[in-house]
């Protein structure tokens, strides 16, 4: 792991993943979390203070950078969530199968190199009465828009920690054997068209 990597990333990403349009869409969707719960790609914590602590039983918080786990210190402080960290990718969850009452990823899908394999173990890992709760960033619906994530990707991934800024991400989700049962999308207010089309919503296995 390089400087940028370890110094600057973190903070690059906890700028960018704290905007106020990027709190607004976890708010609609980090309280539907339930039970027990694996959240992929927990980074900073910016997910923390959006539970429903009362209808949390247990949190795995699967970050494998410790430099990001570090800087989520504060938020756990806060929480009265029994949770514990996972330090593996999301590739090789470390838990065993149908484990999760919800599985919940935001703005991480972007980044996983094998997100295919990801999806795989998330579903695996989850009951089959489970939930997997998504809030996304991906391909724009205008091709204007299209061919400028196409453009940028390259520059974007560099100093992005790998982010694609085109995932398509409901086909990426049903590929991975879900069946969305509630999808919603918009461009976020405030933010760069080529970044700020966001997906969230909710999926089952099917």
């Amino acid at each position: 792991m390089g400087l940028y990597d370890r110094y600057l990333l973190p903070l690059v990403l906890g700028a960018a993943m704290g905007t106020k349009p990027v709190r607004y869409q976890r708010k609609k969707v980090v309280p539907r979390a339930q039970g027990r719960v694996l959240e992929i790609g927990f980074g900073a914590g910016h997910n923390l203070p959006f539970y429903d602590a009362a209808r949390v039983s247990h949190l795995w918080a699967l970050e494998p950078s410790k430099e990001m786990r570090a800087r989520a210190a504060s938020r756990i402080a806060q929480s009265a969530i029994p949770m514990e960290f996972l330090d593996l990718p999301s590739e090789q969850i470390p838990l065993d199968d149908r484990q999760a009452d919800t599985v919940l990823v935001t703005y991480t899908l972007c980044t996983i190199p094998d997100v295919m394999r990801a999806l795989s173990e998330m579903r695996r890992v989850l009951k089959d009465d489970g939930r997997l709760i998504f809030c996304e960033h991906g391909e724009a619906p205008d091709e204007n828009v299209r061919k400028w994530q196409r453009r940028l990707t390259p520059a974007w991934k560099a100093i992005g920690g790998g982010c694609h800024l085109g995932r398509k991400i409901p086909a990426l989700i049903r590929d991975g054997g879900f069946r969305i049962d509630d999808l919603q999308t918009m461009y976020l207010p405030g933010t760069p068209r080529f970044a700020g089309f966001n997906y969230w919503g909710e999926a089952q296995k099917r």
